[in-house]
């Protein structure tokens, strides 16, 4: 009767439908009557259903709880397998004496085999210890499924709350050089910038979001390095094909476009970064090219590859066995292929 999972109703419940199964059993395995004229077989010992129910209940029943609930949690836990061991000798012989004085005092002519109800009592104690161990399991698992689970929600917590700095540092680098270049164009990328930070406040937290979300979110900061480049650069985003109720960990696709824009831009001839999401057979393909320059060695900061290196993690953690990244450079181009399911 494992229950550390289940609701105290429903303990409730199971304990009294298994002690209602045990009450009835010797009625269930019954003879069935004797034929008509069958010769009649002298009777050793007869049963009355007050005297089952009285012998049992009143005995085996607090038996098994005070092993279950008492002896193996206060004294095998924490006292050792030898003073279980004794305790549970002097809880049978003071049962065992408590039944032959209800036998004696209450049903002074009826025989009882006494084996038997040794038997029950030993039964009975293997039973219910059975149930205290495998109880105590189920509990420690499920404690530490909890633990795990709330260690992942922090882990990703702390992951997501190095999202948004690392991407609005990135942003606001990018503001700074257009207001050098291009100071007329600042307003508008100021304007899609706040846009975009609504959305890392507010629908961040959500533990998903639908791809369609995501997919607006993307579009946003495309927009955003198109009016910082305008005709600098080529960008390509297709998101055609897409499962738009699918859902997906927020803030999961945006650090590979970062990385692309970051590395993908600058002492590069025609620079161009395509970006590719679309859904097939219940699995979400996302794709992002960047032209990078073979003879130009960049010098990378200190928060260089914080994001790539944060969204492994989630991956990690989110999608452990059903997402496949692979990295690659594919003659002039950086090549990043994520697909989740």
């Amino acid at each position: 009767m494992p229950d550390s999972s289940l609701p105290k109703y429903q303990i409730v419940f199971l304990h009294l439908a298994f002690w209602a199964f045990v009450l009835a059993l010797p009625f269930l395995q019954q003879p069935s009557p004797m034929p008509p004229g069958t010769p009649e077989v002298p009777i050793v010992q007869m049963f009355t259903i007050t005297q089952f129910f009285a012998i049992f209940a009143f005995i085996n029943i607090p038996f098994f709880y005070l092993n279950s609930e008492i002896l193996i949690p206060k004294i095998l836990q924490k006292k050792g397998i030898w003073a279980y061991f004794l305790t549970a000798i002097v809880l049978v012989l003071g049962a065992f004496f408590f039944n032959s004085l209800i036998r004696e005092y209450f049903f002074p002519n009826q025989f009882f085999p006494r084996t038997g109800s040794t038997f029950q009592l030993l039964f009975f104690l293997a039973v219910s210890a059975s149930y205290r161990i495998l109880s105590n399991n189920l509990k420690n698992e499920k404690e530490k499924k909890e633990q795990e689970t709330e260690k992942l929600k922090s882990e990703l917590s702390f992951l997501r709350s190095q999202i948004s700095p690392h991407f609005i540092f990135n942003v606001l680098n990018s503001i700074v050089s257009l207001s050098r270049r291009k100071p007329e164009k600042v307003e508008p990328v100021v304007v899609k910038l706040s846009d975009l930070m609504r959305y890392m406040l507010y629908e961040s937290d959500d533990t998903k979001v639908t791809i369609e979300r995501e997919t607006q979110y993307l579009s946003a900061y495309i927009e955003l390095q198109q009016l910082r480049f305008g005709d600098d650069i080529e960008i390509n985003f297709h998101d055609n094909h897409l499962d738009e109720s699918q859902s997906i960990e927020p803030m999961l696709l945006i650090p590979f476009v970062e990385n692309a824009f970051k590395h993908g831009v600058g002492m590069i001839l025609n620079p161009i970064i395509n970006i590719d999401l679309h859904t097939e057979n219940n699995r979400l393909i996302f794709e992002v090219k960047n032209k990078v320059n073979r003879q130009f060695k960049e010098v990378k900061d200190s928060a260089s590859g914080i994001g790539l290196a944060n969204v492994k993690r989630r991956l990690e953690l989110l999608y452990p066995d059903n997402h496949q990244l692979t990295i690659k450079d594919e003659n002039d181009f950086y090549v990043i292929k994520l697909v989740i399911g």
